[in-house]
């Protein structure tokens, strides 16, 4: 069965708290210090942000939105009745050949928004009806979204924080989050170091990974239900299932079980196509085996795999996908 053992809520949203003391403001104003020197993800890349330099993912000092709105296309337990209030941050610290969002992520999509205008559209989608705040992509631009997110509670926000990432997030950057965000969402990609260097530049994909889930779930713990079904607090883990296993299922399940809990809620998603780089018509050489998709035999392996492992939360629209095969 789910768990269903919320906090109380005078905990919930977890940064509320920090707000009304003023920590929010003064942990806020140390991440962007930070950006003169940027060591937001396991990149550092040492650009000078603060000044507007671009770093590795493409972003200067302020942070770019690609879009935001109510997604009703997450996991039932975010997007609920009312939908998964998403802001979609452009430019990423990964580089992903596959990447379904490459318009966003690879090229310069979205308008530059300062902290004020950061901080509107969080109210906005509060007003809006949305059930949390979801931040996509947000490893490269945690300095701005914490920035905008104390100006925004102390304008009302109440909404809890879903930290919605691929994964590739330093633990430093992390801890900065403690008590601020209630449910993290990162994926785990990869389990080989060589397939990660391959496919999407950062050979140290895998243990950074390990590194970032260990240290989100040591703040949040397993993923906690309310009564209407709504994720409160915890970790849900997103594993997009590849084509020849090149994502390392087993491997991935068995570590999540064994090393964080067995119940770990994760989505296993079947929705890989050929994208990006390895879209139809590319010709970018040596990535024949992403130019196909997942078979439905490959999907119900990957899912007996993770069950094998140890792992038994499934997010229920893989559960049903797996069954139908």
């Amino acid at each position: 069965m789910p768990m269903a053992n919320p906090p109380p809520p005078s905990s919930f949203p977890s940064y509320l708290a920090l707000a009304r003391s003023g920590e929010l403001r003064r942990r806020a104003a140390a991440a962007v210090a930070t950006l003169a020197n940027c060591r937001c993800c396991p990149r550092a890349c040492g650009a000078d942000r603060l000044r507007g330099k671009a770093g590795t993912c493409r972003i200067g000092r302020q942070a770019r939105v690609a879009s935001f709105g109510p997604h009703h296309g997450e996991e039932d337990c975010l997007r609920g009745w009312h939908g998964s209030g998403t802001i979609f941050f452009a430019g990423c610290n990964l580089h992903c050949v596959f990447c379904q969002n490459w318009d966003i992520s690879h090229e310069d999509a979205g308008a530059i928004v300062t902290a004020e205008g950061l901080a509107g559209i969080m109210l906005t989608l509060q007003a809006r009806g949305c059930h949390n705040l979801n931040w996509v992509s947000p490893s490269h631009v945690v300095p701005q979204v914490l920035e905008a997110l104390a100006l925004a509670a102390e304008r009302g926000l109440r909404l809890p924080i879903v930290y919605n990432t691929g994964g590739y997030d330093s633990v430093d950057t992390l801890r900065l989050l403690e008590a601020v965000v209630d449910i993290y969402m990162p994926d785990f990609k990869f389990w080989d170091t060589e397939i990660a260097a391959r496919l999407a530049l950062a050979g140290d994909y895998p243990e950074r990974a390990r590194q970032a889930i260990r240290e989100m779930h040591r703040q949040v713990g397993a993923l906690q239900l309310d009564g209407d079904g709504l994720a409160r607090r915890g970790v849900l883990v997103r594993h997009l299932v590849m084509p020849n296993e090149l994502a390392g299922t087993r491997a991935i399940a068995r570590w999540l079980a064994a090393e964080l809990s067995p119940d770990t809620y994760v989505n296993l998603m079947d929705q890989y196509h050929p994208a990006g780089a390895v879209a139809p018509g590319s010709s970018v050489a040596g990535l024949a085996d992403l130019r196909r998709l997942v078979t439905p035999t490959e999907f119900a392996r990957a899912r007996r795999d993770a069950q094998a492992g140890g792992l038994w939360r499934f997010d229920r629209r893989g559960l049903r996908t797996a069954n139908d095969s």
